[in-house]
């Protein structure tokens, strides 16, 4: 696909050390990459006394590694949410096993969807986080983060609460009704299209930087089909234990309780305006997404202002480099 030469600049070019670089080339090595040949791969290595630092990237800034892990940490959360709604069951354990403390996944059941749209809708995502999952893996190699316990049961009912969708004490079931798997969705999809964009600018490796933006196209896509969805279902019921009736309502309760937790900024928008028009876009002034740092998206993740390193969906915390959240309260 690539003379060795090409390749050879591109990986010299793009790759910020040592680590990063062997891991490069045993995942060109398994996508098309693999006519570099054993000489030019000697010729490209990095004496190890001049390597980076195992944990640090020049500079002293975290490596592009510890920021793939931190994705995959995202990747593992969705594929399982996904996965355990369109089948009943989660990831195979060949994508899970890897470094730091593994975890198993607490609830998760098939949605009885009422409408083919929306299972395939859930469907397809499902297949796309999952291959997300076994990319990152590949890419990372033996420093894969594993897949650490990850709650989707008390989660959805904290952040329902905090949300005012349901009353203190009374539980919200993610995978209870379609309407409730879509709300369930959005409480995700939007926050994977932020961490995304807000993790760009802390990757210096090109290659990883545009598998990372094109992980950010199909997770908004994935953000834009759940809040079409949304809204084409405002003025649907809810289940009897939700506050109010109305799926764009109970949407923009979400977002605010979102914002409520990664700092003053206005970084979220509901499925529609404040003139009721739809909003599938959220965007600045600019038309250009919102960015969220890893330690906001903690904030979520984790339901907390405060800097913590477990929480919400991540009982037990993430796996990697980059586990705390930041202090918003």
């Amino acid at each position: 696909m690539f003379g060795k030469r090409y390749a050879a600049a591109m990986i010299n070019r793009s790759a910020e050390n040592e680590r990063d670089r062997r891991r490069f080339l045993h995942a060109a090595g398994m996508s098309g990459l693999g006519v570099v040949g054993a000489g030019a791969l000697g010729a490209l290595a990095v004496p190890a006394a001049t390597a980076a630092p195992a944990r640090q990237a020049p500079g002293g800034e975290i490596s592009d590694a510890a920021v793939l892990n931190f994705a995959l940490n995202l990747e593992y959360l969705e594929a399982e949410f996904y996965l355990y709604a369109t089948t009943g069951n989660g990831l195979p354990d060949s994508l899970t096993g890897g470094t730091g403390t593994p975890g198993g996944v607490t609830g998760g059941k098939a949605v009885r969807f009422k409408t083919k749209a929306a299972r395939q809708y859930a469907q397809e995502i499902a297949g796309d986080e999952k291959a997300h999952v076994a990319f990152l893996r590949t890419a990372l190699g033996s420093a894969a983060v594993s897949r650490p316990a990850i709650d989707l049961q008390s989660s959805f009912t904290a952040a329902a609460q905090a949300a005012g969708l349901v009353k203190p004490g009374k539980r919200f079931d993610p995978f209870g009704s379609e309407e409730n798997f879509l709300l369930a969705a959005f409480l995700f999809e939007d926050v994977g299209v932020t961490a995304y964009k807000g993790a760009a600018p802390l990757i210096s490796n090109k290659t990883y930087l545009e598998a990372a933006a094109g992980i950010l196209a199909v997770e908004a896509y994935h953000a834009a089909n759940i809040r079409t969805a949304l809204y084409a279902h405002r003025g649907g019921l809810l289940d009897l234990g939700l506050l109010g009736r109305d799926l764009a309502e109970a949407a923009g309760k979400l977002s605010n309780a979102r914002d409520s937790l990664d700092g003053p900024a206005d970084l979220d928008q509901g499925v529609t305006d404040g003139q009721g028009r739809a909003n599938i876009v959220p965007a600045d002034e600019n038309g250009i997404a919102y960015s969220r740092s890893p330690g906001q998206v903690l904030n979520i993740v984790y339901l907390t202002t405060k800097a913590a390193t477990s929480g919400g969906f991540f009982p037990k915390g993430v796996n990697g480099e980059v586990n705390t959240s930041a202090t918003n309260g």
